[in-house]
């Protein structure tokens, strides 16, 4: 587990409670019942912003404080924990993508905007079914954009775009030549297939062969954060459950088979929260990032799917049902197990980066 200074400790501490109290997961209920393309609370955001979240990685000469990732990777933690949804994490890692290939002029336009949440910003990568940075058809010619990016994520809500071209990263604001068409995955989250035809298109300045690798790494990293407080809070409830429910005159949680199943959970969670946060803690110290990431994506990957399948089957039949919350945490883990690279993906990368 990482040594979180007072601070950090501080505003987890915060983010734990708020999403306690003021977003628990009957809050998400209520935000997917409403059926809105954004898949967010517009006043749960703005209360995020308030708090400062939305410049957390964000430098102070461009309106955040500059607390670094492990810090944000704490407040998303907390979030997952509630299934909040917010464009927290999308419009992050939209801006590390400027922090890391902007100009000071697309810096100064850009930073302020998302740092005080007035701007929703995402990255639009896929192209396909699975996350493919190899496989990049967009392109631009005389400044125009066009191409088709197939799952963006916040995209019916965005204002500003991170769009991968054959050439490089660009800058696309929503309007003329953007067009957005709602997706529906089993998270019911906001996922946009959205289509430039023309649209205007701003190269970032400092566009070379290795930035999104490393945009994308932070993204991947934010999601492994999601899953690790969507896991931690599968556990608890599963636990508590084990402890209450009496089945054949005996408690659940006197099967020791159950509590075999249970203690290797434990340790793959912990396992993954070391992974994570070595993960956010290798971007904050900056250089090459590839291995962290991939580590820490492809443990997440791993025991996200195996404590969210554990949830339902030890919850039994009233784990599939809609009344209870179960279902909103398989559903989410298998959307964000797609995103960003899946295990078989990660695993890859990570034996080439180790040379073998």
């Amino acid at each position: 587990m990482a040594v979180l200074t007072e601070e950090q400790t501080m505003l987890r501490d915060m983010a734990r409670d708020w999403a306690g109290n003021e977003s628990p997961v009957s809050a998400w209920r209520k935000v997917r019942d409403a059926n809105e393309a954004a898949g967010y609370d517009a006043g749960a955001w703005a209360t995020m912003a308030e708090m400062g979240w939305t410049g957390i990685i964000i430098p102070e000469a461009q309106g955040g404080s500059d607390f670094g990732w492990l810090s944000l990777g704490l407040v998303i933690e907390e979030l997952g924990k509630t299934l909040t949804a917010s464009p927290l994490a999308a419009s992050a890692s939209a801006a590390a993508a400027i922090l890391l290939g902007g100009s000071e002029d697309q810096k100064a336009r850009w930073l302020p905007r998302i740092a005080s949440g007035e701007l929703v910003a995402t990255l639009a990568v896929d192209e396909g079914p699975r996350f493919d940075p190899a496989n990049i058809a967009a392109k631009v010619e005389g400044g125009k954009l066009s191409g088709t990016k197939a799952f963006v994520a916040e995209g019916d809500s965005a204002g500003l775009f991170v769009v991968a071209a054959t050439d490089g990263l660009y800058l696309v604001e929503a309007g003329a030549g953007v067009s957005v068409s709602r997706r529906h995955l089993a998270d019911f989250r906001s996922h946009a297939q959205v289509t430039f035809d023309g649209a205007a298109a701003e190269k970032l300045a400092d566009g070379g062969d290795g930035l999104l690798d490393a945009v994308a790494d932070r993204a991947a990293v934010l999601a492994s954060a999601e899953m690790l407080g969507m896991a931690g809070a599968a556990f608890d409830t599963t636990l508590a459950y084990l402890k209450q429910r009496v089945q054949f005159g005996q408690v659940l949680a006197t099967f020791q088979a159950l509590q075999h199943r249970m203690a290797n959970l434990y340790s793959e969670i912990e396992l993954m929260r070391s992974a994570v946060e070595a993960g956010l803690s290798a971007i904050d110290r900056g250089g090459d990032t590839r291995q962290a990431a991939s580590l820490a994506k492809g443990k997440a990957n791993e025991v996200g799917h195996l404590m969210s399948r554990e949830l339902i089957q030890l919850h039994g039949g009233i784990g599939m049902t809609d009344e209870y919350d179960a279902g909103f945490t398989l559903k989410r883990m298998r959307v964000l197990e797609q995103m960003w690279g899946n295990a078989a993906y990660h695993r890859d990368r990570f034996a080439r980066l180790s040379g073998f």
